[in-house]
């Protein structure tokens, strides 16, 4: 169990695949995972140490979603995920907590709009207003809540620009019928960088369009994070090719999507190692498994997506804050 590269190149040889296509990415993650754990477990020391040796001493912040729309609400916003870290706080647990008062701040505020929403597949509100009101709510939410915790709360997006770019006429098109071209759409992001001071961006732009991520990146790289899920889908050879032609200062890394913990570490090594940040992300669906937040420790990970609310997502962030409390028994 202890041989973590050789336990995931034998399940790489039994599926007989470059992707899994045999036994499953999600059944190769479960494996390289218990693994892992075992190891662990035999060791007595948890999962993030073991895999992240003796220096780990931080965690990644919370990146959680207040308002949802897109694929996870398709009645709401475009804009997929409009999210908030608590970049201030000074300690995980107050992070969190500041989190979750803003995803109830944006409730209350909707509420006295006369808004009446559920929620999306994350735990995220996802009420039926468009991409700007969503922005003004969030904005408004984020000032409340700094001002009660004392500390500085900022915000970010995951625009999941593929679900609305049509290939065939190379526009992104809205449900209002208008379109942006490649261009516009990169005036339209940085647009929202400096409006709302945006410290976090997800997938802007197609998922292909390696180019176009490229001139956002060198426009908006030095203030805010330009992060490439779907472009790279945690795939290393996609991640190098970002990295050849400049395409993002960020990735985010989703286990089960590359398959094991060997080929997770690779991924995210290779972005370190270039002057990225990773951040690790659950699933819109997700189990109650709390494993992403030792990665999200042992790996380095900026900030950790886990959601803010829902029993799959509140046991990530607690894990995280015991996490984070046993390093301070270290130091």
């Amino acid at each position: 169990t202890k041989d973590q590269i050789g336990f995931d190149a034998l399940l790489r040889e039994i599926d007989g695949t470059d992707t899994f296509a045999g036994i499953g990415a999600n059944v190769a993650v479960a494996l390289s995972l218990a693994n892992a754990k075992a190891a662990a477990a035999a060791l007595r020391i948890p999962l993030w140490r073991h895999l992240g040796g003796s220096f780990v001493t931080s965690a990644p912040l919370p990146l959680g979603n207040v308002i949802g729309g897109g694929a996870h609400a398709s009645h709401a916003t475009e804009i997929q995920e409009f999210l908030v870290v608590p970049t201030g706080c000074s300690d995980l647990r107050e992070g969190i907590f500041a989190n979750v008062r803003v995803h109830a701040k944006v409730k209350e505020i909707l509420t006295n709009m006369g808004i009446s929403c559920g929620k999306g597949d994350e735990g995220a509100w996802a009420p039926a207003i468009t991409d700007r009101e969503a922005f003004e709510v969030v904005t408004e939410a984020v000032d409340i809540v700094s001002d009660e915790v004392g500390f500085t709360i900022s915000t970010g997006v995951d625009i999941a620009a593929s679900q609305f770019y049509n290939p065939d006429s190379g526009l992104y098109e809205s449900r209002d019928g208008s379109g942006r071209t490649s261009d516009e759409q990169i005036g339209y992001v940085t647009e929202l960088i400096d409006e709302y001071g945006l410290v976090y961006v997800e997938d802007p732009l197609y998922e292909e369009d390696f180019e176009s991520f490229a001139a956002l990146t060198r426009q908006m790289g030095s203030s805010c994070l330009i992060c490439g899920d779907d472009l790279f889908v945690t795939n290393p050879s996609l991640i190098g090719k970002g990295i050849i032609e400049g395409s993002a200062n960020c990735v985010l890394i989703k286990p089960n999507q590359i398959g094991t913990l060997t080929d997770t570490h690779e991924a995210i090594s290779l972005a370190h190692r270039h002057g990225m940040e990773t951040v690790m992300s659950h699933r819109s669906g997700e189990t109650e498994d709390s494993a992403i937040a030792h990665l999200g420790c042992a790996f380095g990970c900026v900030f950790i997506k886990s959601g803010v609310v829902g029993g799959e997502r509140t046991v990530k962030l607690n894990e995280l804050i015991r996490i984070e409390e046993s390093m301070y028994e270290r130091k």
